[in-house]
């Protein structure tokens, strides 16, 4: 039996058997360990757990670690060295101080990243909707 592969911050990660039942939220926290991926509700309503894949912003507590088999997955950990959007985002975060308490941090830099990837010069106002479905559970934005 052949391994399903996904490549993950530009690194091939296999899917083990029986990991194509879990999320790749479940997977990319629990198997690669890759703690910038948040767990917030579970129902991809909060969108701390957004990730960039194939350079548009999913929810990985919904989706099947299966359905990203072939496919680029981009978390918080690997904006840096991804350049373009994702990259100008870590930036922009570290620069503005953008940080409170942190969880929905990630989520937010891929939303982010992924809106400004379709539409660089996006309108302040068509942003500020685009990143209303990730939610700062600190309240503090």
């Amino acid at each position: 039996m052949r391994m399903a592969t996904v490549v993950v911050n530009g690194q091939a990660a296999d899917l083990p058997p029986g990991w194509e039942e879990e999320t790749l939220l479940a997977f990319l926290r629990f198997h690669l360990r890759l703690a910038g991926v948040r767990f917030g509700c579970g129902a991809g309503l909060c969108g701390a757990c957004t990730v960039l894949l194939d350079g548009r912003a999913a929810r990985a507590c919904t989706l099947p670690a299966q359905a990203a088999a072939g496919r680029q997955v981009t978390t918080a950990e690997g904006f840096a060295a991804a350049g373009g959007a994702p990259a100008a985002v870590l930036r922009a975060w570290e620069e503005l101080a953008v940080p409170q308490c942190g969880y929905c941090q990630s989520g937010q830099m891929a939303q982010a990243a992924a809106s400004l990837a379709r539409r660089p010069r996006l309108p302040p106002e068509a942003l500020e909707a685009a990143m209303a479905g990730v939610l700062c559970r600190c309240g503090t934005a």
